[in-house]
């Protein structure tokens, strides 16, 4: 079986049930950024030192699977999102709570790990925004964009995170 079927060659894809759209689509730009930010995530999964960042990593990436096969049309069950959200709040409280108090904007930078959960913050609040544009369309699941806007919220305190615990002191945004 080879990986090419040409199906695509004209610009347009299917989803699953096979309804063909341009390859241009909301919905396709959607999880296509999903997949992009689950790449992203492994990059991070691969710098990473940190058991315990590294289970909330692998968490999101399954469900960020979970998201993508829904808005691609496949039978999957959402039911645990909210849950889900629930869950990424908590880790939020028990990390912000290690970090100092932060009011003022601060660069995104730092040691390697870092820079690149910072990165994925920008590639899933992009993907937050992509949602939005789709559900402004066609009707997709609320708890999606409640998950999206948390997940980069999360991901901003990861990278505060892994700083901190590097000893890396974060650089206060001035404008001069």
């Amino acid at each position: 079986m080879t990986l090419y079927t040409k199906t695509g060659d004209s610009g347009q894809t299917s989803f699953f049930g096979g309804k063909r759209v341009f390859k241009n689509h909301l919905r396709i730009n959607a999880y296509g950024s999903i997949d992009e930010l689950n790449s992203v995530l492994g990059l991070v999964m691969s710098k990473l030192d940190d058991k315990r960042v590294e289970d909330f990593i692998n968490t999101i990436q399954k469900d960020l699977f979970r998201i993508s096969s829904h808005l691609a049309g496949a039978v999957t069950n959402l039911t645990n999102i909210p849950a889900r959200v629930n869950d990424l709040e908590k880790i939020i409280d028990n990390l912000v709570i290690k970090l100092p108090n932060l009011s003022n904007f601060i660069l995104p930078e730092g040691i390697e790990s870092a820079t690149l959960v910072f990165f994925a913050r920008s590639v899933a609040r992009r993907t937050e925004r992509e949602l939005v544009a789709l559900s402004r369309e066609e009707k997709i699941d609320s708890a999606i964009l409640m998950y999206f806007n948390r997940l980069s919220d999360l991901l901003f305190i990861i990278a505060r995170y892994l700083n901190f615990k590097a000893g890396v002191l974060e650089t206060i945004w001035e404008d001069k």
